[in-house]
């Protein structure tokens, strides 16, 4: 004889069939919607969406950099170790930008050198061309500066062999520079801003943020020369723009920073460095000389930015 069932397992579903059936999909509905609309926020018609990705590969760049930095005490501290410790710290933010963006490359199933700067055919003709042009455009601005009176060359500082070592040196250090610099601000970030509002409004929005960490970050550093720092930062957008390639402005920037810093051996962004080649100086309105900040601080760095921009347009087509 079969025992009685209790009433529970006697009402089908525990009487949810009387409940209508509109109250039973709500909360699944809801659910749904709010997943969709989470996963939209992060995901959009291309993948991750641009923030997300700058936000992934800052974050990377920060961990990269903490890491290999901790290895600085290792370096020696007498005689030259100081010079050696900023040349490790430099290479250390060059590579803290590359490493980063090679990993978000296998993340984005994109090759790297989308991002301006390829590694495996390095465009040296373009790289040696921002050499040229980059020596020439602060040679013209010492120039001017030594036209209206407010800069004097000076006498040699350096003599033997320091002259060359220091060269290579500051040659070396610089190009390390043009490195993290291009590729921070107008590399990977570039690209992947440019896919969420555009190319120049991304260039415009990095710019005045590179000129805003001059202003921030460099001891001197003035309102006019962090200005100036955003324009040239706009100007290597318009010749990554033309060229396609990060390399010219690599070159151009590493060269601009040498001349300015060793060669005519005057402020650069507020900072004077050791062994520079000449013992040169500036007297006169600071509107001219650029005062503290050096050269970028003048007014006629703004004329020969112009210029520059100019020829540039002049010599690479708009393709």
């Amino acid at each position: 004889m079969d025992e009685p069932r209790p009433d529970w397992e006697r009402t089908p579903n525990n009487n949810l069939s009387q409940i209508p059936h509109s109250s039973q999909s709500k909360p699944s509905t809801h659910l749904t919607t709010e997943l969709r609309q989470n996963h939209a926020m992060f995901v959009g018609q291309e993948g991750l969406r641009p923030g997300w990705r700058i936000f992934l590969y800052v974050g990377m760049g920060i961990i990269v950099f903490f890491v290999l930095s901790s290895f600085e005490r290792l370096i020696p501290e007498h005689g030259a170790g100081f010079l050696w410790e900023a040349f490790y710290i430099q290479a250390v933010l060059a590579i803290s930008s590359v490493i980063p963006a090679l990993a978000m490359a296998k993340i984005e199933n994109r090759q790297f050198c989308v991002y301006g700067l390829g590694l495996r055919k390095v465009r040296v003709h373009l790289f040696c061309l921002g050499l040229v042009w980059g020596i020439v455009a602060i040679s013209v601005l010492m120039l001017l500066m030594r036209g209206v009176g407010v800069f004097s060359y000076g006498s040699v500082g350096l003599h033997g062999m320091r002259i060359a070592k220091f060269a290579a040196f500051w040659g070396a250090f610089f190009f390390l520079v043009g490195i993290f610099e291009e590729f921070t601000f107008r590399g990977y970030t570039q690209f992947t801003l440019s896919q969420g509002v555009g190319f120049w409004p991304a260039a415009v929005l990095l710019s005045l943020m590179f000129g805003g960490l001059h202003l921030i970050g460099n001891v001197g550093e003035t309102w006019l020369g962090s200005l100036c720092a955003a324009m040239i930062g706009l100007f290597f957008c318009f010749t990554l723009r033309r060229t396609g390639s990060l390399w010219f402005a690599v070159g151009m920037h590493a060269s601009w920073d040498w001349g300015e810093s060793y060669l005519y051996s005057v402020p650069d962004s507020g900072g004077m460095v050791t062994g520079h080649l000449l013992q040169s100086s500036f007297h006169g309105s600071r509107w001219l000389t650029g005062g503290t900040v050096g050269p970028e601080g003048s007014v006629l760095a703004f004329v020969v930015i112009a210029a520059t921009w100019v020829v540039f347009d002049r010599v690479y087509h708009a393709k």
